[in-house]
């Protein structure tokens, strides 16, 4: 499970190794970094190319485009995975997951679910009520708990 650019740790681990996942957790997942770290105009951008390289240089934009999830999405067995994303998400717009969740469906190999879920009141940090905060969590452990295939921990009480 990974957020935010630890969503983007996700993405880059099930590229490389798939085979090492059941399941995965995505939430508000940095990945498409090449796109967004090439637009100046977006807030953040070009003070972020102190850490992550100028993407108008030739060595920082490989560097980037060989980790980038979207830029490396290929035609393999993927686990299940759960990707949110926020309609309000000022840092990771909502079609960053979506972008990737399409290129995943499209280029699997296999019928493991991926899913989206955008939440169309919520940005970055998702819920501000813990309730929805909890429920949403839950949602997550729902999703892992099933596809993990856990019979007791789904079994009505």
């Amino acid at each position: 499970s990974g957020r935010s650019a630890g969503g983007l740790l996700m993405g880059a681990v099930l590229n490389l190794r798939p085979d090492l996942f059941k399941v995965a957790v995505a939430g508000v997942p940095f990945v498409d970094v090449l796109t967004t770290i090439c637009d100046p105009s977006i807030p953040l951008t070009v003070t972020e190319w102190e850490e992550w390289g100028n993407p108008n240089e030739e060595k920082y934009f490989s560097y980037i485009k060989s980790y980038s999830p979207v830029d490396n999405v290929r035609p393999t067995a993927y686990p299940h995975i759960y990707v949110t994303a926020g309609l309000h998400d000022p840092r990771v717009p909502y079609w960053e997951p979506a972008k990737w969740v399409l290129k995943l469906r499209e280029r699997k190999t296999d019928d493991n679910l991926v899913l989206l879920k955008t939440d169309m009141s919520s940005g970055h940090f998702s819920a501000s009520d813990r309730y929805r905060a909890m429920h949403e969590t839950s949602m997550e452990f729902a999703f892992v708990t099933a596809m993990l295939e856990c019979p007791r921990l789904l079994a009505p009480r």
